[in-house]
């Protein structure tokens, strides 16, 4: 791609690392912590609901400060990790957030343990409190789950020098990774463009080349995941939570039932879905099965065509513009304002993500565009993030942040509206197959995929509580779950062995994985809703609900935000309903290549 391509500017949050407003904020944090620690550590339980909701004020004022702080700090690292001092500037604001959060505890503590009676006391007496009730409400469903304020003080001033530091180091080591290839040394993010090459031989090359690498790391992965396993079962022991997966569920706040039936549900339905497209695919491609590094090989058709930058923020404009023109608007900032990084360079963060930062700034998107349909799509979702976090800002710091469970909603959405602006106009019926094609795939890999990494990460962290893994143990784990999600007509041989060692969510946010597919699943089931509407009003009424849901940010649980659409995705036929879709899309493409005398075995 040409180097038109944006690259974001910080300046909305600091100008510069040295910038004296970073600084001063730093001080300020720190200052305006102590005080509200000394004013008011082992007293809220006397406080009325006023002055609860000033010190509820006053402590989203400071955690606002930190995230603007370390949102600049992340952001930086996340456009050149290999820069050490980048590197040394995210960890130093990674320590002055655990060191002034370390100071705030007491806050969240003392909250929970306020008892109830005494709580529907002083939300009856105080408007300015009842405010805060969504966010009071996640925070004392943690109260079962609580340590001692001296043990939750150790905990976050240890954390720069635990977790987080084996996160940073798999994030350094990942972004210094380069694979050989056709004579050159490629980053992560090239090899897995080469993996979709046209060149059957070019796709052997990378895929072949990224799992030896990875190999020759997998004892590294292998000790940081173990590690981050062993911690988490530890934190989970004192915490009292039953398994591994239930301190993200409450997190998320969704109930451990309701991802056990999604779970089950997608992995009883990978034999309609990836194991029949799989073979679908195989066939059409003229073999019997695809070998791993095939799996998102482009297929008979598929659309060779390079989306410069400016067609691609049409046709998201316009797509976001047909369903809502405020959400169009909102999207335009984006390329208005320089709030995205677009191209692909070395030491960057590979994939694509949308951070938020801070209510009082605005997010900013991440990219490694290189103009195929695919980036097109993944434009769309990052920038249905950005417009979800934009219209809940209003929300507040400590309430505009969504749960897991809704968070992909919003970008979901936005790709299916996209998906569907691009199969409208396209007139060539071929074309027309491979873009169906590539969006069961993109929703294969959201669904079914992130469900076949979930159980993973469910095997890994049981088997974990009872010692240590070696690497061929977690491969034995990674080859068993991923066959099972997969099917017959891929074949996964001992070069597919090593590939979960770079996956970045088993390092980062443990049990993050699920909720891609219950995005996608929500998005399958709201958008059936939105087509069935008749009507102009009742399509205005779907567009005026959706927004609102957006807009709540926080504040509302999956059950209540899904409730004005008469959803409820505690019931197991709600994901039946997502997982039809899939189906039926499957069951279209097979009666499109029946027609060329492609059938299934």
């Amino acid at each position: 791609m040409p180097d038109s391509l944006p690259h974001w500017s910080l300046d909305d949050l600091y100008t510069s690392p040295d910038a004296p407003e970073l600084e001063r904020d730093r001080n300020a944090a720190k200052k305006d912590a102590e005080e509200l620690a000394a004013r008011w550590t082992g007293r809220l339980h006397q406080a009325s609901g006023d002055e609860l909701a000033d010190v509820i004020s006053a402590y989203e004022a400071i955690s606002e400060k930190l995230g603007r702080m370390t949102s600049f700090a992340d952001l930086a690292f996340a456009a050149d990790m290999t820069d050490p001092a980048v590197g040394q500037k995210a960890q130093m604001m990674r320590e002055t957030e655990s060191e002034i959060s370390a100071k705030l505890v007491f806050v969240e503590l003392e909250l929970a343990g306020i008892g109830d009676d005494r709580m529907e006391q002083i939300y009856a007496e105080s408007l300015r409190l009842r405010e805060w009730k969504p966010w009071l409400r996640q925070v004392r469903a943690f109260r079962p789950h609580q340590l001692s304020n001296e043990m939750e003080t150790l905990l976050l001033e240890r954390q720069p020098s635990g977790r987080a530091a084996w996160i940073r180091l798999f994030d350094e080591t990942a972004a210094g990774l380069r694979f050989p290839v056709g004579g050159r040394d490629v980053s992560e993010a090239e090899i897995l463009d080469m993996m979709t090459d046209p060149d059957p031989a070019v796709r052997r090359e990378a895929g072949l080349s990224r799992s030896g690498i990875l190999d020759q790391n997998k004892r590294l992965m292998a000790l940081i995941l173990n590690t981050i396993a062993k911690e988490k079962s530890v934190d989970d022991k004192w915490r009292n939570f039953p398994r591994p997966v239930s301190s993200r569920n409450l997190a998320n706040d969704v109930e451990d039932d309701v991802v056990d039936a999604l779970a089950r549900t997608v992995t009883d339905r990978m034999p309609d879905l990836t194991h029949r497209y799989y073979r679908l695919k195989a066939g059409w491609m003229g073999v019997d099965k695809l070998p791993w590094w095939d799996r998102n090989a482009p297929v008979p058709g598929e659309d060779t065509r390079e989306f410069s930058w400016d067609r691609a923020r049409s046709i998201i404009l316009e797509a976001f513009g047909e369903f809502d023109p405020g959400m169009a608007e909102v999207a335009s900032w984006f390329f208005e304002r320089n709030w995205i990084d677009a191209p692909q360079r070395p030491g960057k963060a590979s994939g694509a993500f949308s951070h938020p930062t801070v209510p009082s700034a605005h997010p900013y998107i991440l990219m490694n565009y290189s103009g195929q349909v695919r980036d097109v799509m993944t434009l769309a979702h990052e920038l249905g993030h950005g417009v979800h976090q934009v219209l809940a800002a209003p929300k507040g710091h400590l309430m505009c942040s969504t749960p897991l469970t809704l968070a992909e909603t919003a970008s979901v959405f936005g790709e299916m509206l996209v998906f569907q602006k691009l199969i409208d106009t396209a007139e060539d019926p071929v074309q027309r197959r491979a873009l169906l094609a590539g969006k069961i795939e993109d929703m294969l890999n959201t669904v079914v995929r992130q469900i076949g990494f979930h159980n993973f990460e469910t095997r890994l962290h049981d088997q974990r509580r009872e010692g240590e893994l070696t690497p061929d143990q977690i491969s034995d784990i990674w080859m068993e779950t991923q066959a099972t999600a997969l099917g017959p007509a891929i074949t996964i041989d001992e070069t597919y062995r090593p590939i979960w060692g770079f996956i970045p969510h088993f390092v980062h946010v443990p049990f993050y994985v699920y909720a891609y597919a219950f995005g996608d699943c929500l998005v399958n089931a709201l958008w059936q809703v939105y087509q069935s509407a008749e009507t102009d009003a009742a399509k205005a009424q779907f567009v005026s609900g959706y927004l609102d849901l957006l807009r709540g940010g926080g504040t509302d649980r999956h059950d209540a935000a899904l409730a004005p659409f008469g959803l409820d995705a505690r019931q197991e036929t709600f994901w039946s309903l997502g997982l039809d879709m899939l189906a039926g899309m499957i069951d279209q493409l097979a009666d499109d290549l029946a027609t060329d005398g492609i059938g299934e075995a």
